[in-house]
Parts: structure tokens; sequence; C-alpha cells
């Protein structure tokens, strides 16, 4: 499946995209209450309520004994990464502000899964012309900014591993060269950024750093989006310096925390 492009469909259906987030949510960060969802979805209690119950209908989501909803069957992970992906979000929002008040351009914080790249948090800029919220989207790894941040991370042999030929068989076009993807790899290591100028969605380019952990690994991406045509080369230097500021903040944060 091509998902170069991820346009909005043009007869979008508000209830069915309130309940795919809100089961994102639940995924990836392991519960909320109707309250805290019906903030995060920009909703009424009432209809956080009813998006909340269908979802626990068909198992996407339980109810705990405290009243607060969790994923369910359908959608558990590992109560770990939710965990850590949880508190990265959190750790992660005012950080996320901060970029966007400097740079006034959406600031996104991606994790990895597999082969694939996870928007786990998204702040919009202000601009009439700007690019819209990330969070709950999934991109191939190998086409997005901090995905290609996260596997230059990877050693060669779990490289190899993750983009095994036998893996994708049934989707070899989603197959990157792992050659030319080793040589840009590669240059992002000397770097200590990337550049992805309408890789992932066209007419969009995103300017990322890798987040790490006290041990040095790298466990998420923050990186700006901006329409092309805003784009100056001449700004590249500075906005990757106030977004390793950023970066080196949450680090700080994140460790005053484990």
């Amino acid at each position: 499946m091509d998902k170069e492009l991820k346009t909005p469909p043009p007869y979008p259906i508000a209830s069915v995209d309130h309940a795919l987030r809100a089961a994102t949510i639940l995924q990836m960060e392991g519960g909320a209450t109707v309250a805290g969802m019906a903030e995060r979805l920009g909703v009424a209690r009432s209809t956080a309520h009813r998006i909340l119950a269908m979802l626990v209908y068909r198992d996407f989501a339980v109810q705990d004994e405290s009243r607060a909803y969790r994923a369910g069957p359908v959608l558990e992970l590992a109560a770990h990464s939710r965990s850590l992906v949880s508190r990265l979000r959190a750790v992660a929002m005012p950080h996320l502000h901060r970029v966007v008040g400097l740079l006034d351009e959406t600031t996104n914080l991606i994790v990895r899964t597999g082969d694939t790249a996870r928007f786990i948090a998204s702040v919009e800029c202000q601009q009439a012309l700007r690019v819209g919220s990330r969070e709950g989207m999934v991109f191939p790894a190998a086409r997005t900014t901090a995905g290609l941040l996260l596997l230059a991370d990877l050693p060669d042999g779990e490289l190899d591993e993750l983009y095994a030929p036998e893996r994708y068989r049934d989707r070899p076009g989603e197959l990157p060269d792992l050659a030319r993807l080793r040589t840009e790899l590669r240059r992002l290591r000397r770097n200590g950024f990337a550049v992805n100028q309408g890789r992932s969605e066209r007419g969009l380019v995103a300017v990322g750093v890798p987040v790490r952990d006290r041990d040095g690994t790298a466990v998420a991406g923050l990186s700006v989006s901006l329409p092309a045509l805003r784009y100056d080369p001449h700004r590249l230097q500075p906005l990757v310096a106030t977004l390793n500021a950023a970066a080196h903040a949450l680090e700080k944060d994140l460790a005053e925390q484990q």
C-alpha cells in the first residue's frame, strides 16, 4: 500500500475518525478517563463516553475497576511499551509547545515500532498554511525523518533482520534498497539530524533530531513539519539547533523520571 499521500478522504466521517483516534490513544498510552479522552479528541464528555462504550463493545477497550478505560484484547500491547510511550508523550508535550512557539511550525514526537514510525504526539502551529496534526499516524520508518534517525541507531545485524526480503514477500514494493539505505544512515549518524523533502508526503518538508535515553540509545525522534514552499535551506542550522536544545531538555526531564 502506498503511504506517500496522507490527505484526508474527500468525505471524512468525524465519528469514525474520533473512534480511531481514541483506539490509538488507548493502544499507545495504556488508558484514559472519559474526561481525558474528551479533552484529547476535542468533543463533549457524552460523546467521548459513547465512543468508549462502542470500543468496549467491540473489544477494542475494557473498563477497569477505577472506571478508566484501557486497551482491550484487540489492541493490547506489552505493558512496558505502553508505559514508555505514555511517559515519553507526557514529558515531551511542554517541549513540543516550546518549539512551536519558537519556530511557528508543527512539531512532532515519533517512535519506531519494527519497520514503522508512529507519531505519538503532535502540536500544530498557528499559521494559516500549516501541516496538520500527525498524532496516531503510522508511516514506513525508512520514509520519515524520525524513522530514519531511529533506524540509524540500529546495529547492522538488526537492520538486516528488519529488512530481510522474506518479511516483504506480500509487499515487495515496500522493501527499501538496503545498500542505499545504509549509505543514508551513515550520513545521518555523522550529521546528527535528518531532512525529509517530500519523501513521506508530497509538498512537505520535515527536519528532525533523535531523543536519547540516559544510556545513549535513541528512543524517539523530535521533528518539525512545514510546507515545502516555506522551507529555506539557509535556516536549516538554526532550526536544527532549536530542535537539539529541545531534545536535550526533553532527555534531561525523561532521565529524572527513570
